[in-house]
């Protein structure tokens, strides 16, 4: 064995031996129908201020994506369906409510000017008494009055009048702890907003800043003196997960139109593990079977093809690791179906193999001229196979993507499994006295 085949016999190995230490090391991402977790249909709708374009479903899809990223779920698939709808698919999710609530509200944070009852010196209001009073948007309001440890005590009532800042305003928004131990939301606002929030604050002395989320009042402090540098907090009953989610909500935005959830569906992870093991037995015994094909039709060829085709399943697993793909149940069938691709291209080799060797051709020209004719057919075989393919990937959604993706991956393997791996090996062998002197090893 000279020394460049040498050289090409230890970098394989080392390859093998580097993905397989990246399989068993590193955790495939599992999609929703192999781990379990949550899938979502949302309904973009209309409002009175704004109709449902494309613009606003492209700019819900990102701020959703935004608050489920925030939660830390491995691999979400967020997507449009159609012209109003989104599908949002959670994969391992623990507390599927938490997410729902999450994604489904808008969100609306926004800052209201507001009088006092007491201040007002009015009882009892009617609409258009509140309407001739503060002007057409005027409201009346009812909301909860909470103590500093965050305990009921009352409720109040309010007339709120305009809005002066929304949470579009925000520069900064954190979670804190007051003395008590309780959490509240500290924000802070740009330079131009905190400008307003001064003149407000200045102008409103004495009176209620109302801090509305999504129409509901959170709280409304009484300005005691004007507020300068664009900073304030946000309190009010939050447990630490309310605050930690309101903080999600505020730093990945509003959403620019309401959402109604048509469709809320929940797979059990026992479903997913079954879906596994099936699939595992399924790609082992499919294995096996083209191995023991192989190997009975092509003797030492086949085994050559056998191991190499281990190679190549392990290459595959290696790509979607270090590529951070997510497997799903059609991506398992996609990766079973392509067996028979890896192992189709070292049958066109051996029999070309063959053909030489049966014109009399010594081993070493034998071999190239084998791979040489092969390879334009093996190149002409799985282009037209990826062509198929690439629809599926451009034009596909969540698993026929997935799908798509690991044929692919899978065409690409191949290739290198037989043009590179079978013939290093084929390469080796030959160099053995045994296979010198008897070439019916392969032409059996």
């Amino acid at each position: 064995m000279n020394i460049k085949l040498r050289l090409k016999l230890i970098s394989i190995v080392i390859l093998f031996i580097a993905s397989i230490f990246t399989v068993l090391k590193i955790p495939l991402n599992l999609g929703l129908d192999l781990q379990g977790g949550s899938r979502i249909i949302l309904n973009c709708q209309d409002t009175e201020s704004r109709k449902v374009d494309d613009k606003a479903v492209q700019g819900a899809v990102e701020i959703i994506r935004n608050r489920i990223d925030a939660l830390g779920i491995s691999e979400p698939i967020i997507q449009r369906k159609g012209q109003r709808q989104i599908i949002v698919e959670m994969p391992g999710i623990k507390d599927p409510e938490r997410a729902i609530n999450l994604i489904g509200e808008t969100a609306l944070l926004e800052f209201v000017r507001g009088e006092s009852l007491v201040a007002s010196k009015e009882l009892l209001l009617t609409e258009n008494r509140i309407e001739k009073l503060y002007g057409k948007k005027a409201r009346l309001e009812t909301y909860a009055v909470y103590n500093n440890k965050g305990e009921k005590v009352g409720e109040q009532q309010i007339i709120l009048k305009e809005t002066v800042l929304t949470g579009s305003d925000l520069k900064t928004v954190n979670l804190r702890h007051d003395t008590y131990g309780v959490p509240y939301v500290s924000i802070e606002f740009t330079s131009q907003a905190a400008d307003i929030f001064y003149k407000t604050t200045n102008q409103d002395v004495g009176k209620p800043l109302a801090i509305v989320l999504d129409g509901v009042i959170i709280s409304a402090p009484n300005i005691n003196e004007p507020i300068p540098g664009g900073k304030a907090s946000i309190s009010g009953k939050f447990t630490l997960q309310e605050a930690t989610d309101l903080v999600i909500k505020l730093n990945a935005g509003s959403l620019p139109v309401p959402v109604e959830i048509i469709s809320n569906q929940t797979i059990g992870p026992s479903l997913g593990k079954s879906s596994i093991e099936k699939s595992k037995k399924a790609g082992l015994w499919g294995l096996l079977a083209v191995a023991i094909f192989m190997i009975l039709y092509y003797r030492l060829p086949g085994l050559i093809a056998a191991i190499a085709l281990f190679f190549y399943a392990i290459l595959v697993l290696t790509v979607f690791v270090l590529g951070n793909f997510t497997l799903t149940l059609p991506g398992l069938a996609g990766f079973i179906i392509t067996f028979g691709m890896a192992v189709d291209a070292n049958i066109l080799i051996f029999e070309r193999l063959k053909e030489e060797l049966r014109n009399n051709k010594i081993l070493k020209v034998a071999i190239d001229t084998a791979f040489n004719r092969a390879f334009l057919t093996i190149l002409d075989a799985n282009i037209t196979t990826a062509i198929a393919v690439l629809p599926l990937l451009w034009l596909g959604t969540g698993t026929i993507k997935g799908f798509a993706v690991i044929m692919l991956i899978g065409i690409v393997a191949s290739m290198f499994s037989a043009l590179i791996i079978t013939r290093i090996l084929i390469e080796v062998i030959a160099t053995s006295s045994i296979l010198k002197s008897n070439t019916k090893l392969i032409l059996q």
